[in-house]
């Protein structure tokens, strides 16, 4: 497959219990500054789009996905009610899943109508255009250890092929119960992009992608930071984000399937002066 792009990035965020927004995850990435002690974070974000009563319900990869989505549309400067969108987990909603087994192999008649709303795996896709007023188009994708890249790559060839700017999520939160004898996710993690098709005032880099057949091992992160992270199914994200926070050119390779990788060719972009 030949190259896709190149595409802009606009918009960038983050989020972990250690590297709580942009500002913080950046430097970690990095490598120059510590992430936040864990006692001093929130153990779930709050997205301010919810309201309390809402945050409280919620399930955490709502929370997360809301959280990420709304930093990367606010750091692209960018409109969220027209943003097509592309949210990509591993597995979506664990604990939800966990609680409706016990639930059906306990008490069936127990089951929580709200919990089967959250249950979905297009729950986050669905809260983030309610709370955004966004009547775009949105795709939510899981494709398991190749969420990232395959989400990736979906929001791509969206932006590229409707000429207009997309809104790319991805997350996953830790799996628990009898889930967690078989799925390895551990802990939160979440990050987002705004990718367009063409440069704007606040695109800071141009960003490449191609399928590469039978490919070398997918880049490792490289930073403390993003290690301590490395046991979230999203974790794959991570070496695209350490490149983001840095300065320079990156290549880069993610495992898109079995024996497909995504090559990603990084480069900085200098805005045009209005």
């Amino acid at each position: 497959m030949s190259a896709l792009g190149p595409l802009y990035v606009d918009g960038v965020a983050l989020w972990a219990p250690s590297l709580p927004g942009w500002d913080v995850a950046a430097p970690a990435l990095r490598g120059q500054a510590a992430a936040a002690p864990a006692a001093s974070v929130p153990h779930r974000p709050a997205p301010a789009l919810l309201a309390a009563n809402e945050r409280r319900r919620a399930p955490d990869g709502v929370l997360l996905a809301l959280e990420v989505a709304a930093a990367a549309v606010a750091d692209a400067g960018a409109d969220a009610a027209t943003l097509p969108s592309v949210f990509a987990s591993a597995h979506g909603e664990l604990a939800v899943t966990d609680a409706m087994c016990r639930t059906l192999a306990d008490h069936p008649l127990l089951l929580s109508p709200t919990r089967f709303h959250h249950s979905v795996h297009n729950a986050a896709s669905g809260y983030w255009a309610i709370a955004a007023g966004c009547h775009a188009a949105s795709t939510a994708l899981a494709a398991g250890p190749y969420s990232v890249a395959q989400g990736l790559l979906e929001a791509a060839a969206v932006a590229l092929a409707d000429d207009a700017p997309v809104l790319w999520v991805a997350g996953d939160s830790e799996a628990c119960g009898p889930l967690a004898s078989v799925n390895a996710s551990r802990g939160l993690l979440a990050a987002a992009l705004v990718l367009s098709p063409r440069p704007g005032p606040r695109s800071c880099w141009a960003l490449a992608l191609a399928l590469v057949p039978d490919p070398a091992p997918p880049t490792a992160a490289a930073s403390p930071a993003a290690r301590a992270l490395q046991a979230n199914a999203s974790a794959p994200l991570l070496p695209l984000f350490e490149a983001l926070a840095g300065a320079g050119r990156a290549d880069l390779q993610l495992a898109a399937g079995p024996q497909l990788g995504l090559a990603l060719s990084l480069r900085p972009h200098v805005p045009a002066r209005a």
